[in-house]
């Protein structure tokens, strides 16, 4: 059967949406309804910009670094390479990277699970902090994942994150890889440009090229 020609690669954002604990979770409020006598409905909204899938901006792990608002969009859009690393164990090594072949373009996304977790489990892969490197020296600008973050939980000196910092590499996490066959896309990804923010969401899809 013929793949679809756009994969939606973002969840379901809603107040049961898997954080990391502490994150404040999605909530939606009316402020206005039709039914009650105004014009229009009108929403507003709660949420930490890491919720699903999201676009980590420099800021977030380094005091001093870009906002989202500040962010080159460059690397969110354009030719993007999925690679299989399913059941590889806490950290996605180089040796789960080599299999992507050669010329690499400049954005990977790296599948690690059969079904995108449904609920917080801090038991997720990360990447290990080489194979960042890896991808960095090989003219890769952007990096995804299936999973909440490039580090593991339990991480506290975010080694991933500061590989990424160092080779000015851009992140992208939570997203949904389920259905997506390993081989070359099309990303669209961009971030919302919310002054200020460590994160954005966005709406994450791949094209078939």
């Amino acid at each position: 059967m013929r793949s679809p020609a756009l994969y939606d690669i973002s969840p379901t954002v809603d107040p049961r949406s898997p954080l990391f604990p502490g994150d404040k979770p999605y909530a939606l409020r009316w402020t206005a309804r039709i039914a009650q006598g105004s014009s229009v409905n009108l929403s507003a909204m709660e949420l930490s910009p890491h919720v699903g899938a999201h676009a980590d901006a420099p800021l977030h792990y380094a005091d001093g670094a870009a906002s989202i608002d500040g962010v080159d969009l460059e690397p969110y859009l354009g030719p993007c390479r999925v690679v299989h690393a399913i059941d590889c164990g806490a950290l996605v090594g180089v040796e789960h990277l080599l299999r992507a072949g050669p010329g690499l373009p400049a954005r990977v996304l790296v599948r690690t699970c059969r079904r995108a977790a449904a609920a917080w489990n801090p038991n997720f892969t990360a990447y290990a902090p080489q194979a960042l490197a890896w991808l960095g020296e090989r003219g890769v600008r952007l990096v995804g994942i299936d999973t909440p973050s490039v580090d593991p939980a339990d991480s506290k000196s975010l080694d991933a994150h500061h590989t990424l910092l160092r080779l000015d590499m851009r992140v992208l996490e939570n997203l949904v890889l389920d259905e997506v066959p390993e081989g070359d896309y099309e990303l669209i990804a961009l971030p919302l440009k919310l002054a200020g923010a460590c994160a954005s969401p966005v709406r994450a899809v791949l094209r078939r090229v």
